[in-house]
């Protein structure tokens, strides 16, 4: 069975390495520093044959330069609506990575909105979505529109709810506060703010999460439920007609007055 492992950098980034739990190759996704990937290559004896990157930031692309200098026959794979440097494939919707030397394969969703080309991957029960979905929150809008990261959050919302659900932070509790605010009488949303609280205060990671447990606790991927809409109502002081109109007013209301 594939492993996944969190691979901590900056301040609240996760790295995410792939490998087979016997095997000496793996993939990783958004390196945006190679050092601490580099630390445990070396460590664990490991060699580099993939990276995949989901979007353009450079807290994601950082490291794919110096990683490819000392593995040069490693692919890297990236959006290809995006200016990402050091690419060897670029791939979008529709496209699927076979990725032989760790036994594994992931179809490419083009899931825009936090920027204009994201894409996620997702296979092996799991999706590795970048900055889209976060657990208990969602990206800011950047050069994508708020139009584009509803429908993407969507999308997501339609996989199968085991789907794990590796983003690129910990930014999990303070999503949680804010989700808090929209829905805090959320049963669901509270077992969770415990549960997570205590996996922080162990110092382990909140992720991966899963889309049953964002559909039912992450108001961003509750647009069409009344509590949530009526939050947002509130907030914006008009009706709101639309999961695209509800989806903005949460984002603008989280931007302005919580951020």
């Amino acid at each position: 069975m594939l492993q996944i492992i969190a691979i901590p950098a900056f301040d609240d980034n996760y790295i995410w390495l792939l490998r087979q739990p016997d095997g000496k190759h793996c993939a990783v996704v958004d390196p945006g520093d190679e050092d601490p990937v580099m630390d445990y290559l070396q460590e664990h004896q490991l060699e580099l044959s993939y990276v995949l990157i989901t979007h353009k930031h450079g807290d994601q692309t950082g490291g794919v330069g110096e990683l490819k200098q000392t593995w040069p026959r490693a692919l890297v794979y990236g959006p290809a609506n995006e200016p990402v440097a050091a690419l060897d494939r670029k791939v979008g919707e529709g496209d699927t990575l076979v990725l032989g030397d760790i036994d594994a394969s992931f179809a490419v969703l083009d899931v825009p909105g936090h920027t204009e080309g994201h894409v996620a991957y997702y296979g092996e029960d799991a999706l590795f979505c970048g900055d889209t979905l976060f657990a208990g929150g969602c990206g800011r809008v950047f050069s994508g529109t708020f139009e584009q990261l509803s429908d993407s959050l969507v999308r997501l919302g339609h996989l199968p709810p085991a789907t794990r659900v590796y983003c690129a932070h910990e930014y999990t509790l303070s999503n949680l506060g804010f989700a808090l605010w929209v829905e805090p009488g959320n049963p669901a949303l509270l077992r969770r703010q415990d549960t997570d609280q205590a996996t922080r205060g162990r110092g382990q990671p909140t992720l991966p999460s899963s889309i049953g447990l964002e559909l039912a606790s992450n108001p961003f991927m509750r647009t069409d439920q009344a509590d949530v809409i009526a939050a947002a109502e509130n907030w914006a002081g008009r009706s709101l007609t639309s999961q695209r109109q509800v989806f903005r007013a949460l984002r603008e209301w989280k931007d302005k007055d919580y951020d």
